[in-house]
């Protein structure tokens, strides 16, 4: 059997677990499994993120920063857009198959004990992403890496990543979502968040509603930690348009650094990376030594962020972007007008049925000329006729599509017509995965061809 088959076959057995929708407050049964294999996650430092918009590419702008100062890196995050091995990076890149084979046989004995144990209380086996936290612990720890950048999968507290301790706590900006699982007020959510603070370590925020913050100040005052928030304690002073992305001027906790190069589109991913600058300080330097230019320059340099305001096809232009909540909408929205100059834009539209659909529409479709409604491949998705009727509240022209292939083919139809118009495809991390393989099999990059 080959290496990838191998690979492919511990995502089979973890895809027969209880899924990521099904979340329990039960952290200790990952730690049980951690504590029979010798507790990996304890052999390297880790930098922990969660929020509610913004983890990824804030966790992959703080990889890229602190593998440019020569360290190993791992990069823990999801969902994945095409491959699972995408969540679990080493060194900017995908795992090895063998080494998920390897993780998988090392831990298998493990998960079959505690499957049992828990089979004995009367409760459910461990889940698709409890198991999948513990692989990429084991995978980090077998690498072995440095410094593992964990992105929480849900919420914080009861999440299965935080049997780590983290050395930096960070937390991208709090809005309301999976209100069903963490709470319908932004407090609620914030206090759940706020338990990846751990005794004696460094956070750093980004700028957060009166509401958010002072659950997240409560935490630090009670594990005596420090905390630091984006404009007090650290700044974006200054955001420029450039080609492929953006000139920064950042304040840090310890450094002023000027004329950055970023390449990624958007206001929101400038102060991303603000925040990662703040949250490598207080890795590196306890927040009171300075990144070595150069270091900064390059880290920043090499960032990418799928899936995210991601370039896909050209003539026409079509830009993909995950923006499964109202907040991340709003935030593509704002992008759209301030790095893009097109008159018109096409939304191919997509949405989970469980996600707040009313409100990413709300967000989206004023921006749009045209609106394409589909679905993600999922039995999650939201009938695109739904998204439709959401959409002609607005008054803005709506088609309705039943897959990604037919909706992006109207929609690049309808951009080819002018050189002013352009094509967005947003609403979902699954959809946004289905568009970045699409367009490469079809090669969008080539221009549009009837």
């Amino acid at each position: 059997m080959s290496d990838r088959n191998r690979a492919d076959a511990v995502y089979a057995q973890l895809l027969t677990r209880q899924g990521e929708r099904w979340v329990q407050p039960r952290v200790e049964r990952t730690r049980r499994v951690l504590e029979l294999l010798d507790d990996p996650q304890r052999t390297y430092r880790v930098v922990h993120v969660t929020g509610t918009n913004g983890k990824t590419s804030t966790s992959r702008i703080i990889e890229s920063i602190v593998r440019a100062h020569g360290l190993r890196t791992g990069l823990f995050t999801s969902p994945h857009l095409e491959r699972f091995t995408e969540r679990i990076m080493i060194d900017g890149e995908p795992i090895d198959d063998a080494a998920v084979a390897e993780a998988w046989e090392e831990i298998a004995p493990f998960v079959d004990l505690v499957d049992a144990e828990l089979a004995a209380a009367g409760e459910a086996a461990l889940t698709f992403f409890e198991l999948l936290t513990v692989l990429a612990f084991v995978a980090f720890a077998d690498a072995p890496v440095d410094v593992a950048v964990v992105e929480v999968g849900m919420g914080g507290s009861w999440d299965s990543t935080n049997t780590a301790d983290g050395d930096v706590a960070v937390f991208a900006p709090i809005d309301i979502d999976h209100a069903d699982r963490l709470g319908d007020t932004i407090g609620e959510i914030a206090t759940i968040k706020a338990g990846i603070i751990k005794q004696g370590a460094i956070a750093v925020s980004a700028v957060q509603v009166a509401e958010a913050q002072e659950p997240l100040r409560a935490a630090a005052r009670s594990r005596e930690a420090s905390l630091a928030f984006e404009g007090t304690e650290f700044a974006l002073t200054d955001q420029r348009l450039a080609v492929g992305g953006q000139q920064l001027s950042v304040r840090g906790l310890a450094g002023t650094y000027d004329d950055l190069y970023l390449p990624l589109y958007g206001a929101h991913q400038g102060h991303n990376a603000a925040l990662a600058i703040a949250a490598v300080e207080a890795l590196i330097g306890a927040g009171s030594q300075p990144i070595a230019t150069d270091v900064l320059t390059d880290g920043l340099a090499q960032v990418t962020s799928p899936g995210r305001l991601q370039l896909i096809g050209v003539a026409p232009t079509v830009l993909v972007d995950a923006a499964h909540n109202p907040h991340g909408a709003r935030s593509l929205v704002a992008a759209l007008r301030e790095s893009f100059d097109f008159d018109e834009w096409g939304l191919v539209l997509g949405i989970f049925g469980d996600k707040d659909a009313a409100g990413i529409a709300r967000a989206l479709v004023p921006a749009a000329a045209h609106v394409f409604a589909t679905a993600p491949d999922s039995d999650r998705a939201a009938d695109p006729e739904r998204i439709a009727d959401l959409v002609e509240e607005a008054e803005v022209p709506v088609t309705v599509h039943h897959d990604l292939a037919d909706a992006a083919e109207a929609a690049r139809e309808w951009a080819s017509a002018s050189d002013r118009r352009a094509v967005v495809i947003a609403g979902s991390v699954v959809l946004a995965g289905e568009a970045v393989q699409l367009a490469a099999a079809e090669d969008w990059k080539d221009g549009w061809q009837r």
